[in-house]
């Protein structure tokens, strides 16, 4: 029978004709030793500017929306456009006594048509309204507006205007 000592015994893979890999570097060996690899300086992220969205509610309205929303109608061929961010009562049946609310109100062709679109908490993230009146009537509805989005855009408050108006046929006859 032959004993085993630490000298006689034989590693699988070299017994099998197979080459055994290299021991990997112990953390004792030299530290000091290059790597091989250049050192990485990390730069510092570039901070994003603030989104539109992110200033204080009058300031975006007045700054943001009201001149996107007058040239994205104005690009639909409105004429004698008035767009002006007020503070007053909801002008629809059974909202009298409602308290005021900030309204972006749209009047063109002589003041005949009507938009308003309203942020009852001063915030576009809250909650949003619209209505819309033709002639000398005023608005009999109101409609919840863009309640389904996560987050209000710049971009998505003024399209959702334009397709609620050409919803309407006031911009585009189809």
């Amino acid at each position: 029978m032959v004993e085993e000592s630490a000298e006689n015994v034989v590693p699988a893979a070299q017994a099998a004709g197979k080459k055994a890999k290299p021991a990997a570097p112990s953390a004792t060996d030299d530290a000091s030793a290059p790597t091989g690899a250049a050192e990485k300086t990390v730069a510092p992220k570039k901070e994003k500017p603030p989104a539109l969205e992110a200033k204080p509610f009058a300031d975006f309205i007045g700054q943001d929306y009201l001149p996107a929303l007058t040239q994205a109608l104005t690009d639909k061929g409105v004429t004698d456009l008035q767009v002006v961010l007020e503070r007053s009562r909801i002008a629809v049946k059974g909202f009298e006594t409602a308290p005021e609310c900030s309204q972006v109100v749209g009047r063109w062709n002589d003041g005949k048509r009507q938009f308003n679109v309203y942020f009852f908490d001063d915030n576009i993230q809250g909650q949003r309204a619209i209505s819309c009146a033709d002639g000398a009537t005023t608005s009999s509805t109101i409609e919840s507006f863009l309640i389904d989005e996560r987050k209000i855009t710049l971009d998505l408050l003024v399209s959702g205007v334009v397709l609620r108006l050409n919803s309407q046929k006031w911009l585009l006859r189809n």
